[in-house]
């Protein structure tokens, strides 16, 4: 069965990019929807369970900017089977609510293991080392990090690298883990390069039963057009990488 591959359309920035051109995606359009920007508030939150619920955990979608990734919480609510959450991002993504009752982009992995029966483990990767220290000490436990200086040494490498999860796994990326060579984001960014990502993730994939990945990180549009075609040139490329490793290893 060929994966499939949702593309969740926010901002429109997807339409810039020439990694959609010409192939079998399917398109979730949520352009009309209020108060989904940063902050979910309930009533946007039931009409995106509505809209992506003919659609399965199972394959790739890419969620438009970090602004949106609470949306992983949503996909990783259709999981009925024990599993762990691999995220790749450069902010743990664990902070308190501002706004009681409303889930945000900085709360949404805090969420998923406060609410998820099914959730094992949180595996985290390429946070910066200030924010993981700003993590409750309370979820310490059931939240392994691996810093983006940590994966800097060779140690650290073959150590994760040597690590197996007993149960299935899902995998978020936020491309703000990259550096600025590699994506431009609307966030602060990290160092890892794009063949570095890549090759965490080609361990993962080959390693690991994965149930689906999506992808954050896009720039949201600006007035500058010469900026902006950059901008949609290099995620482009970036999520192209991304999607071919991931068909990759998914062929039958």
């Amino acid at each position: 069965m060929k994966p499939s591959i949702v593309i969740m359309n926010f901002t429109h920035v997807y339409e810039q990019e020439r990694f959609v051109k010409n192939q079998g995606f399917s398109w979730v359009d949520c352009t009309d929807l209020q108060g989904a920007d940063c902050y979910l508030d309930a009533d946007t939150q039931s009409e995106l369970v509505r809209r992506i619920k003919p659609l399965s955990a199972h394959g790739i979608h890419f969620i438009d900017s970090g602004n949106y990734h609470y949306l992983s919480k949503l996909w990783t609510d259709k999981i009925e089977e024990p599993f762990s959450l691999i995220v790749f991002d450069h902010h743990p993504d664990m902070q308190p609510s501002l706004f009681e009752g409303l889930m945000s982009c900085g709360c949404w992995v805090k969420s998923v293991i406060d609410t998820h029966p099914w959730l094992r483990k949180v595996v985290i990767i390429g946070a910066a080392d200030k924010l993981i220290q700003q993590v409750p000490e309370e979820y310490r436990e059931r939240v392994q990090f691996y810093s983006e200086n940590q994966l800097s040494h060779d140690e650290s490498w073959r150590n994760f690298s040597m690590a197996h999860l007993q149960e299935p796994v899902y995998i978020s990326v936020d491309k703000d883990v990259l550096n600025t060579q590699a994506a431009v984001t609307n966030w602060d960014q990290g160092s890892m390069s794009l063949s570095e990502l890549e090759k965490i993730l080609s361990v993962i994939l080959r390693t690991e039963n994965v149930i689906g990945v999506d992808v954050c990180g896009e720039c949201s549009p600006s007035l500058e057009v010469f900026e902006e075609e950059r901008e949609s040139k290099v995620n482009g490329e970036a999520n192209q990488e991304l999607l071919s490793l991931y068909l990759s290893a998914n062929k039958q």
